[in-house]
C-alpha cells in the first residue's frame, strides 16, 4: 500500500496555540510527538518511508520536511495553493510512478488522534486487502462513542461481509443537530466519517475522470508539464473528495474502526486527551484551578490560574489569551476571521 498524509490544514480552531506557520498538525497536544509525527509513526510501523507521501502546501512544506526527515524530499508534495482534498488526492496519485498506480493508496488526515494503534493498523490493513482484491473504494467508519454534532456521519446499508463487518455506505450526512445525532447513534446504522479512504490509485483517477473531468484534465496537464504546476494547479476546482467523488459512488463500502479515534476538532475535544484533576479539569502546562470544574486549561507560557468557573476553555500563549465556553469552542475560527479582517497579522 502507498499512504498519503493530507497535511495542508490550517487548524484555526486551535488558535491561539496554532498559527499560520504552526497549524494544528504541527502541535504536540499529547506527548512529545506532533499530530503529524504520530500519524506518520502509525503508518511507518508497517510501511517503508518510500511508501509514504505527504500532501501539504508550499508554505508548510519546510515544516513537514523538518518534522518528517525520514520521508524522501520528492515525496513531500507542496501545493502552490490549497484547492481542497479532491485535487490534493488526485495530484498525489498522479505523482506516483505510473507502474505503481494500480496499487492501493490510503488517504490519512495529518491531525487526528488514535488511542489504540494496533486496532487502527489491523483495520487499515484489512481495508487495504479488500480494496486490492475487489478493486473498490473503501472508507473507514468510526464507531460512535456519543452523539457528536461536530462530525459528519456515514449512513450504513446492507452487510456485505459479516466476518469483517463490511457494509455498504448509503449516504453521507453533514454535521447533524443534537436530536438527529442522538437518533443516528441509537439506530446503530451510522458511523462517524473520519475522512480515511483506501482505493486502487487507477480506480480513483477513473472516478475523477467521470465525476470531476475538469480536475482530471488539469492533472493530466500537470503530468505532461510538471514545470507548469504553479500555473495549472490553482485553476483546479476547489472541492472536497467527499462531494466530488465519494457521495456519487453507488458501491462505496466501509469497515468499522473502533480505536479511540478523535479528529481533535476543538479545544473541548482535548478533555478526552489531556490528564485531568479530581474536578475533571483537563490541564496542560502550569495550571492552578480552585473551585473550578470541567474546564480545559492550557498554559503554553506562564501560568493559568482560575477560580470559581465551570465548563470553560482558557488558553494562554506568549501573546494571546483565549477564554470561551466549551460548547462554543468549535467557533474559535470566528476570532481568527475577525483578526484577518482587521489585519492583525501578528496574531495569525
Amino acid at each position: 500500500m502507498k499512504a498519503v498524509i493530507l497535511a495542508g490544514g490550517t487548524g484555526k480552531r486551535f488558535w491561539p496555540l496554532s498559527r499560520a506557520s504552526r497549524p494544528k498538525q504541527f502541535l504536540s497536544l499529547e506527548g512529545e510527538r506532533s499530530l503529524l509525527q504520530q500519524t506518520a509513526d502509525r503508518l511507518l510501523s508497517w510501511l517503508e518511508p518510500r511508501s509514504l507521501w505527504v500532501a501539504t502546501t508550499a508554505d508548510l512544506a519546510a515544516g513537514v520536511a523538518e518534522q518528517l526527515p525520514m520521508i524522501p524530499p520528492d515525496q513531500i508534495l507542496a501545493e502552490p495553493e490549497g484547492r481542497n482534498t479532491a485535487p490534493a488526492i488526485g495530484w498525489s496519485v498522479v505523482s506516483l510512478p505510473a507502474e505503481e498506480r494500480d496499487e492501493v493508496v490510503g488517504i490519512f488526515p495529518a491531525d487526528h488522534r488514535v488511542a489504540d494503534v494496533s486496532e487502527f493498523t489491523r483495520t487499515v490493513r484489512v481495508a487495504s486487502e479488500l480494496a486490492a482484491s475487489e478493486r473498490r473504494v473503501m472508507t473507514l467508519g468510526v464507531v460512535p462513542r456519543w452523539a457528536e454534532t461536530g462530525y459528519g456521519y456515514l449512513e450504513l446499508g446492507e452487510v456485505l461481509d459479516a466476518a469483517t463487518g463490511l457494509r455498504r455506505v448509503v449516504r453521507f450526512t453533514e454535521k447533524p443537530e443534537p436530536e438527529r445525532a442522538e437518533q443516528f447513534v441509537a439506530s446503530g446504522d451510522y458511523y462517524w466519517n473520519p475522512g480515511i479512504f483506501l482505493f486502487p490509485g487507477s480506480t480513483m483517477l477513473a472516478h475523477l475522470e467521470r465525476f470531476e473531468p475538469e480536475i482530471a484534465a488539469g492533472l493530466k496537464e500537470i503530468e505532461r508539464h510538471p514545470e507548469r504546476l504553479s500555473e495549472i494547479y490553482p485553476r483546479l476546482p476547489a472541492i472536497s473528495i467527499d462531494y466530488g467523488v465519494m457521495e456519487k459512488l453507488d458501491d462505496l463500502a466501509t469497515l468499522p474502526l473502533d480505536c479511540g479515534w478523535s479528529d481533535l476538532g476543538s479545544w473541548a475535544a482535548l478533555a478526552e486527551v489531556l490528564p485531568a484533576d479530581g474536578d475533571d479539569n483537563a490541564r496542560w502546562g502550569d495550571v492552578l484551578a480552585l473551585d473550578a470544574r470541567r474546564n480545559v486549561l492550557m498554559a503554553d507560557e506562564g501560568t493559568v490560574a482560575v477560580l470559581g468557573i465551570d465548563d470553560l476553555v482558557v488558553v494562554r500563549t506568549s501573546d494571546a489569551v483565549l477564554v470561551v465556553p466549551k460548547e462554543r469552542s468549535q467557533q474559535v475560527r470566528k476570532i481568527v476571521s475577525r483578526l484577518e479582517e482587521t489585519k492583525r497579522d501578528e496574531l495569525l
